[in-house]
């Protein structure tokens, strides 16, 4: 945010805000939640949490230069508190505050949700984005009630678009998260199984998601995946324009995107013809892809059809895409190593359709290994995936027999699940066992094999990749 006074602030955030205690001083532009981030003339944001209360860490972030708190009581940092009821209330009315205002200079807003690919959608959205404006996008993957307004609070008066990521863990959620930021253009990038345990199936899974478009206005801009069914379905759930993506049979809508003619090289990076149609008139051009999987593919189509939805041209997106790279820690992150051997970490989260996708990932790239390494191995380092309810037996299962199918030649599973992952790798035969995560960084690569890490957070499995990466030398690429 820009600059300014503390009072200018509590109108912004109003009904939310208490009151001032202390001198109207002049805070930003940063907000920070983290006493270690905090920066000169920061308002330092006083979350509690379950472990350790941010009210605490108030003085450290005082001396690390923060002016002021947003606090629920005053604490011990000698400096001016807006004092709010909620903490997060507080940020999230003060994020609101902000984007109205920058809106109504000009700024265009969207949001991305889906079951899987937000963070990478989001990434590569940005650096559409950035080809024709200034852009604020989350780092990483903010993208719940305090990630959210997180993000928005980084934008200032020269900001052109700001990008937000959504998650969701129940109806309302993202209708809640979508009332802080205004949103010009909502994306559906898929409705997965993903927390189908947490929301209770595929339907409700859709409902979910499609708050991100409900609230748009007849002048904003939808963007569904037309190979995704349940999005598809989403048509009449927005008086707003339709940006439909995908590879398949576009329906009609006022803008289609599509990738034609989809290859990938022996890097598993994908290269397509971008055919976007408008009023009947079709622009095709070359895409190459500089992010790693198969499954980019959709994400890079989402992004086009945002960019383009707003004015950007064919040529824009395509030559953003094709420069694009990943911004996001242990997602399809790449690590050479010594005797060309291939760390493929995609350890940030799981679930089964990111697992499927992290499996074919591996088996592309293994084939190109071993055209140099006759011979060379794929193992997978599988962790559990997290809120599938009563269908989590049998998904877990059902990735373990896909490794199989794919042609990896090991599994070594990791948490609770691991046994039966285990167990359905072994019935189709490949090598397969249950192991703790200190026994899995033990892992052996020969010449040429590759090693896929993935797993929901939770399980930590980024200390496998780490682990395997400095014992057997290599760094990202």
């Amino acid at each position: 945010m820009r600059a300014r006074r503390l009072s200018e602030l509590v109108e912004l955030m109003q009904p939310a805000a208490v009151e001032v205690v202390g001198d109207d001083t002049v805070v930003g532009p940063d907000v920070v939640l983290d006493n270690r981030e905090a920066t000169p003339g920061s308002l330092f944001v006083a979350i509690p949490g379950s472990r350790v209360d941010g009210h605490s860490f108030a003085p450290q972030a005082v001396a690390a230069g923060a002016a002021a708190v947003l606090g629920s009581f005053v604490t011990e940092a000698e400096v001016p508190h807006i004092l709010v009821e909620d903490t997060v209330q507080g940020l999230s009315w003060l994020a609101r505050g902000l984007v109205r205002e920058e809106r109504a200079r000009g700024m265009v807003s969207f949001g991305v949700t889906g079951s899987s690919g937000k963070t990478s959608t989001k990434d590569l959205l940005a650096q559409v984005l950035e080809a024709r404006g200034t852009t604020v996008a989350p780092v990483g993957s903010q993208n719940n009630e305090i990630g959210v307004p997180l993000t928005a609070c980084r934008i200032d008066g020269s900001t052109q678009f700001l990008v937000s990521e959504m998650g969701s863990r129940g109806a309302g959620h993202i209708e809640w998260l979508t009332s802080l930021v205004g949103l010009d253009v909502g994306m559906v990038l898929n409705v997965g199984r993903a927390h189908v345990g947490e929301f209770g199936g595929i339907e409700r899974t859709a409902r979910a998601k499609s708050e991100i478009i409900t609230g748009l206005e007849p002048g904003g801009w939808a963007v569904l995946n037309a190979d995704d069914p349940a999005c598809r379905a989403m048509r009449d759930a927005t008086v707003a324009r339709v940006a439909w993506f995908g590879e398949g049979d576009l329906p009609e809508g006022d803008l289609k995107v599509a990738a034609r003619d989809v290859v990938c090289d022996e890097s598993a990076r994908a290269a397509f013809t971008l055919a976007v149609t408008r009023e009947s008139e079709t622009v095709s051009v070359p895409v190459s892809l500089r992010v790693i999987g198969r499954h980019q593919v959709s994400n890079a189509l989402a992004a086009a059809a945002a960019g383009l939805a707003v004015g950007m041209t064919v040529s824009e997106v395509a030559g953003a895409l094709s420069a694009a790279e990943s911004r996001s820690d242990w997602r399809m992150e790449l690590v050479h190593c010594s005797r060309d051997r291939i760390v493929l970490n995609d350890a940030y989260n799981a679930n089964p359709d990111s697992m499927a996708a992290a499996l074919r990932t591996a088996a592309n790239l293994i084939s190109g290994q071993r055209r140099r390494h006759p011979g060379a191995r794929a193992v997978a380092v599988l962790g559990d995936m997290l809120e599938l309810g009563p269908e989590s037996g049998g998904l877990h299962a059902e990735a373990g027999a896909l490794a199989a199918d794919l042609g990896i030649d090991e599994v070594i599973a990791v948490g609770e699940h691991a046994g039966i992952m285990a167990e359905a790798a072994r019935e189709r035969g490949i090598e397969a066992r249950a192991a703790t995560r200190e026994e899995a960084s033990q892992v052996d690569l020969a010449a040429g094999d590759l090693l896929l890490v993935k797993g929901s957070r939770s399980v930590g499995l980024e200390l496998v990749a780490d682990a395997v990466t400095k014992r057997i030398g290599g760094v990202p690429k």
